[in-house]
C-alpha cells in the first residue's frame, strides 16, 4: 500500500467505466488497484457486461441521464482528486463527462479509450470512436491507448517505435497534454511504452521492461489508468505518475502469473507483496 499524502483524507480516485462480471477488469479492477494503492474509489458505470475469462457475452449501455446522475452525486458531497474513463460504449457518455470536467468539477483526468477486450471482443462500436475524441482528448491530462486502439485512431499501421512515436505527436493534435501508448503487443522481448508530453514534445519518456510470459493479462490497461490517476491524485507529475503506476502494473502481472481463475485470461494479482525493483534497470529515462 502506497502512503498518501493524508492518510486520514485519503486520495479519491472516481472510476468512469463498465461493470466486468467477471472481476478482472473494468470498475472491478479500478477499485481493487485504487484500494491497493491505499486510495478510495468512487464509480459510475457506463456499462454492465456479462463476461468471463474467456470473453465478452453481452454488453448493456447504461442512458446518459443515469451517468450524469452518478456523477453528480458523487461532486456533490466527494472531493475527487483524480478521474479514471474508460468503456464508454452510448455516443452521449463523452459529451455529458465532459461538461462536468469543463465546470471545474473533475480534474486529473485519465483517459483509457478502451475498444477492445483482451479476448478480442468489440467494446465499443465504431460510431462511438469520434464523440471520444470530440469531447473528452480535448479535456484529458493524458490518453493510453495500446497499440490496437493507436491503429483504429491514428488510421494507419503501428508494430514499431519509430511509428509509436509518429502515432503518438499525431494523437497529441488531437487535444489531450499527453499520450501514453501501450507496447505491450509488439514483437519484442521487452514490453516498451511510450509517454509524449504536449509540452515537451521533442523529449519523449521511453519505459522499457521485460515481457512477462502470462495468461493472466485480463484488466492490464484498466489496472495501468486507474493507477496513473491515483498517482496524479497523491500529487506526482504525470511522467512520475506514469513511472510509479509502470512498477505497480508490472508487480501485479508478475506476482499474478500463476493465478488460475478461470478458463480463459485470467487478472492480474492486485494485493500482492511488495518486490524490490532496480528502475534504472528497466526504464530508459529517469527525467521524473
Amino acid at each position: 500500500m502506497i502512503e498518501s499524502n493524508n492518510p486520514l483524507n485519503p486520495v479519491c480516485v472516481l472510476s468512469i467505466a463498465g461493470s466486468d462480471s467477471g472481476g478482472g477488469a473494468g470498475i472491478q479492477a479500478d477499485i481493487k488497484t485504487i484500494s491497493a494503492l491505499g486510495g478510495f474509489a468512487c464509480t459510475a458505470i457506463s456499462s454492465i457486461t456479462a463476461q468471463n475469462t474467456l470473453g465478452v457475452k453481452e454488453v448493456y449501455a447504461l442512458s446518459g441521464p443515469i451517468i450524469e446522475a452518478q456523477i453528480k452525486a458523487i461532486t456533490d458531497d466527494l472531493q475527487v482528486d483524480a478521474v479514471k474513463i474508460g468503456m464508454l460504449p452510448d455516443s452521449s457518455h463523452p459529451e455529458i463527462i465532459a461538461k462536468f470536467i469543463k465546470a471545474g468539477k473533475l480534474k486529473n483526468i485519465v483517459l483509457d479509450p478502451v475498444m477492445v477486450a483482451t479476448s478480442g471482443d468489440a467494446l465499443i462500436s465504431n460510431s462511438n470512436i469520434l464523440p471520444l475524441i470530440q469531447y473528452l482528448f480535448p479535456c484529458a491530462d493524458l490518453i493510453t491507448p495500446n497499440l490496437n486502439e493507436t491503429q483504429v485512431l491514428v488510421k494507419h499501421p503501428v508494430s514499431d517505435t519509430k511509428q509509436m512515436l509518429q502515432a503518438a505527436k499525431e494523437l497529441l493534435e488531437l487535444g489531450p497534454k499527453a499520450v501514453l501508448i501501450k507496447g505491450g503487443h509488439l514483437q519484442s522481448e521487452k514490453m516498451t511504452d511510450l509517454l509524449l508530453l504536449s509540452s515537451r514534445v521533442e523529449h519523449p519518456f521511453w519505459f522499457s521492461l521485460p515481457k512477462i510470459e502470462s495468461n493472466n493479462l485480463h484488466g492490464t490497461g484498466c489496472t495501468l489508468s486507474s493507477a496513473i490517476a491515483f498517482f496524479l491524485g497523491n500529487g506526482e507529475n504525470i511522467e512520475k505518475a506514469v513511472h510509479s503506476a509502470k512498477n505497480y502494473i508490472y508487480q501485479a502481472i508478475l506476482s499474478g502469473k500463476n493465478l488460475h481463475i478461470g478458463n480463459g485470461h485470467g487478472p492480474v494479482n492486485h494485493f500482492f507483496e511488495p518486490i524490490s525493483l532496480t528502475n534504472k534497470k528497466y526504464y530508459k529515462k529517469e527525467e521524473f
